[in-house]
């Protein structure tokens, strides 16, 4: 009997947990993948570029959003089964509401545990893994580069001006500064190239320019001026200005607990700066410290175990026992950004989760302790 109820209150929580956390999820990341765009529209990278940086991210979207759907699936589930009286069959079984409240706090950890695995293991792959496709990922949309009356930076140390765009992959009046070596001999320290006439070829690989000069700044600042009526210039293996290196979000649990231990100064985002070991510590607070808020939010909901309909704070419950649990999500966001300024500020947020749970739990215990269950 104990076993049937467990279950069908589990499969309850699951179906509230999984729609919730699949649909803000969904808006979430359809949000976020709309500001990427950038990527295809301002740094010339391919569509399937684009959707496989985008798609990657979504394990951290999910993460970011487990506590917060946990929350809403407790709160949906306990009000479901109240409204159906179902709670009210359970209590009538005799069975303690002790019980449920072990069951929600077991689901709880589970949920713990998968939220620590993705912030611990599979988000700083995936997002490492996303970093690299656009580091390999050559420029695809080579015309991206050539819009009218606009000074373009994409690729960085070269920088393209078009004047008018006369038809398809023609171009009237084409500016180049190339301050990289991207375009210039070897040598040279920059370049500076006019042409009355551009056009790209049929496979975007090459840009031939007709009736113009290219002016050369050597090292030494001498400047030498060639004139030309027709030049080509391959464009095939340049790459945008995109970040390309990993970001402290995406380097392994490892590396940063080495970094902040060892002093591993030979490792990726490993700086031995005050600032750098603030945000290794808050990154791996992050990580290792959300994870314990999803128990605690699971005992705050518990609360509503025991309401009761004759009292006059009844309807008010779901919102009292609702805002408290988003003001300790609350507390734990913002306090996670100051975790990393001192030790002392570690522990705290790591004492608040772990000190309230045995609090709310021993509460609880107290409350059904004199309440009549049956």
């Amino acid at each position: 009997m104990k076993n049937t109820i467990y279950k069908y209150f589990f499969r309850e929580f699951l179906k509230f947990f999984l729609i919730t956390l699949f649909a803000l999820s969904i808006i979430v990341w359809t949000i976020q993948s709309v500001n990427f765009l950038d990527l295809v529209t301002e740094d010339g990278h391919a569509f399937a570029t684009y959707f496989s940086y985008s798609f990657l991210t979504i394990s951290k979207i999910i993460t970011k959003l487990m506590p917060y759907s946990f929350l809403v699936a407790c709160i949906f589930t306990i009000n479901k089964l109240d409204k159906d009286n179902e709670l009210i069959i359970v209590w009538s079984s005799g069975l303690n509401k002790i019980h449920i409240v072990n069951l929600f706090f077991r689901i709880s950890l589970i949920i713990m545990v998968l939220q620590l695995t993705f912030s611990t293991i599979l988000n700083p792959t995936l997002l490492k893994y996303s970093r690299s496709l656009l580091k390999n990922a050559q420029l695809q949309f080579i015309p991206s580069l050539m819009k009218e009356k606009q000074f373009n930076d994409t690729v960085e140390g070269l920088t393209i001006f078009v004047d008018k765009k006369e038809s398809q992959n023609t171009y009237k009046n084409v500016f180049i500064q190339d301050d990289g070596k991207i375009l210039s001999e070897v040598g040279n320290h920059s370049s500076t190239i006019f042409a009355k006439t551009g056009v790209l070829s049929q496979n975007e690989n090459y840009l031939v320019l007709y009736d113009g000069f290219i002016q050369n700044t050597s090292l030494d600042q001498d400047v030498t001026v060639i004139k030309f009526k027709k030049t080509t210039f391959n464009l095939s293996n340049i790459s945008t200005k995109s970040i390309s290196e990993p970001k402290i979000q995406e380097t392994s649990s490892l590396d940063i607990l080495n970094c902040i231990i060892k002093k591993r100064a030979d490792l990726l985002n490993c700086k031995q700066t005050k600032k750098s070991l603030m945000d290794q510590k808050i990154e791996l607070n992050k990580r290792f410290g959300m994870p314990f808020f999803i128990p605690l939010i699971a005992l705050t909901c518990s609360f509503l175990f025991s309401s009761r309909r004759d009292k006059k704070i009844y309807k008010y419950n779901n919102h009292i026992y609702g805002i408290i649990s988003v003001l300790i999500l609350t507390i734990s966001e913002i306090s996670v950004r100051y975790s990393g300024i001192f030790w002392s500020h570690t522990f705290f947020y790591y004492f608040f989760p772990i000190f309230l749970i045995p609090l709310f739990y021993l509460a609880l215990i107290k409350k059904f302790k004199y309440e009549n269950l049956s």
